[in-house]
């Protein structure tokens, strides 16, 4: 198998070390370019046998899965290179969500799949979303689920969950990531504790938190439960996040929403510039 990687940025080149470190794949199986070569280069002094080279059309022309990397808005042009390349027999994989597979298999001739990343799975951890286009096998499905399972935990979705999906485990270790040093920059505001002793505890408190999660112990609601004593200080904690949360959340899935319809209007018309596959 030969794994080709179109973009190395920040996600492209967590992919990368994720399959690597999780021994989906070894180095000398990948084919990479990126559009500033020195990126390129700078993976391959980390995994020396990788092949870096000069071209999109060089890549494709290498891979049996094809993996686009690119932003949003570079997908339009990666595809009208790569396309005439492209065999019935290859697997194309983007990694992003405002693109669905429908429109990719209207582009190209081959299978089409969509496997959104986190970052979480650079600790070799966490979900992978996955989405397949029509001509993917059986088989198809097992191969990616059986390369994804090294490193992550794949969960195929519907496309009209795709942008809530990709909310939710893809940003949000940075939605989460910002409350937490709200959480910390508070107690550090209002008390006398240090910045650095608030956060080894903050940190502390969220990977045992989600060990609780992760070996069963509780669920969200009954670990609230444990922890908030009737009558105790966390009650009083927890009706000041009732009262100050209110609709944040809605809100936040208000916005990203709204800029993946605007992504997804753009890019359609890129794409509308463009043959359809005959």
């Amino acid at each position: 198998m030969k794994i080709g990687m179109i973009g190395l940025g920040s996600m492209g080149t967590i992919l990368l070390e994720s399959l690597i470190e999780s021994k989906a794949a070894s180095e000398d199986q990948f084919y990479v370019v990126n559009r500033t070569k020195e990126k390129a280069l700078a993976a391959q002094k980390h995994y020396p046998n990788i092949h870096v080279l000069d071209s999109v059309c060089e890549v494709a022309k290498q891979s049996d899965y094809l993996f686009l990397c690119v932003k949003p808005l570079q997908f339009a042009e990666v595809i009208e290179e790569i396309a005439p390349i492209c065999t019935q027999k290859q697997l194309l994989i983007s990694i992003t969500s405002p693109i669905s597979v429908k429109q990719l298999e209207d582009k190209v001739d081959c299978k089409v799949a969509r496997i959104i990343p986190t970052i979480l799975n650079r600790a070799l951890a966490g979900p992978t979303l996955i989405s397949y286009g029509e001509r993917c096998t059986d088989l198809d499905r097992v191969e990616i689920h059986s390369l994804m399972k090294h490193f992550s935990e794949p969960m195929e979705i519907d496309e009209n969950i795709t942008r809530v999906s990709s909310d939710i485990v893809s940003c949000g270790p940075a939605f989460f990531s910002y409350l937490l040093q709200q959480f910390i920059d508070g107690a550090t505001r209002q008390t006398e504790i240090t910045k650095d002793d608030a956060t080894t505890l903050a940190t502390n408190m969220i990977i045992g938190m989600g060990k609780l999660l992760e070996e069963g112990h509780y669920t969200l609601p009954t670990l609230q439960k444990r922890v908030c004593v009737p009558g105790g200080i966390t009650g009083e904690g927890i009706k000041v996040l009732e009262q100050e949360v209110g609709h944040m959340f809605d809100h936040l899935f208000q916005q990203t929403h709204a800029k993946y319809y605007h992504e997804q209007k753009k890019i359609t018309e890129a794409f509308s510039n463009q043959p359809t596959k005959k």
